[in-house]
């Protein structure tokens, strides 16, 4: 049985305090369970995750760069608005950053995150359809999150995990006229094979078409 995905909480994951409140907060943005232009009720949240005032706030400040969040004096911290028109852009920088990554994932011989790769490529050949849309929207996420990791440079991981982030909000705003979450996600199960038999071309490719094919389904939403 795959295992159950659940949202990043501030009690689970590790580091620091501020680490763990951007890390809840930034999935909860990227998902839109925080609403696009919706104020940040920095009080509220702190306490649900059981967090200061001021880890809160740094966490905030980091997720700002992210372009998640925005800030105006004297109004307060809010969501960004999803702008449909950014997806060129994206799509752009991914189509070159996306490949660099898969290949290098492919060099990558760590056993702990082959291990993991691994461990999502069955959750994908064992995929429930019926899997509820947040869990299915956060296996997604979470693939695409170990790749960029696996590809052991931070600065392109902290840049693809960015873009995605965004890509990830314009699809949320679409999901109802895209098609089935685990078709795309079945897309994977082939590129995380490559990675793991350490076919560095095929993977490059792979995450290619992947991307492409991702934005001419979001391209035909609207």
């Amino acid at each position: 049985m795959p295992r159950p995905i659940e949202l990043t909480s501030a009690a689970a994951e590790p580091g620091s305090m501020a680490a763990r409140a951007y890390n809840a907060l930034r999935d909860r943005l990227v998902l839109l369970e925080i609403a696009p232009t919706h104020p940040i009720h920095e009080p509220q949240l702190a306490e649900e995750l059981g967090v200061g005032r001021t880890p809160m706030r740094e966490a905030l400040k980091r997720l700002e760069t992210d372009h998640l969040v925005v800030s105006y004096p004297r109004r307060g911290t809010f969501a960004t608005a999803v702008d449909f028109h950014e997806l060129n852009y994206i799509s752009e920088m991914r189509q070159v950053l996306e490949p660099l990554a898969a290949r290098n994932a492919a060099a990558n011989k760590d056993p702990q995150i082959r291990q993991e790769l691994a461990g999502y490529l069955e959750q994908i050949d064992t995929l429930d359809p019926a899997l509820d849309q947040r869990s299915l929207l956060l296996l997604d996420v979470r693939i695409h999150r170990l790749i960029y990791k696996a590809a052991a440079n931070k600065h392109l991981e902290e840049t693809l995990v960015r873009l995605d982030n965004l890509v990830t909000r314009i699809w949320c705003l679409v999901i109802d006229q895209m098609p089935p979450i685990a078709e795309h996600i079945s897309e994977h199960s082939a590129l995380l094979r490559a990675i793991l038999g350490g076919d560095a071309q095929l993977a490059a490719r792979l995450v290619s078409e992947h991307v492409a094919h991702f934005e001419q389904a979001l391209r035909r939403a609207p």
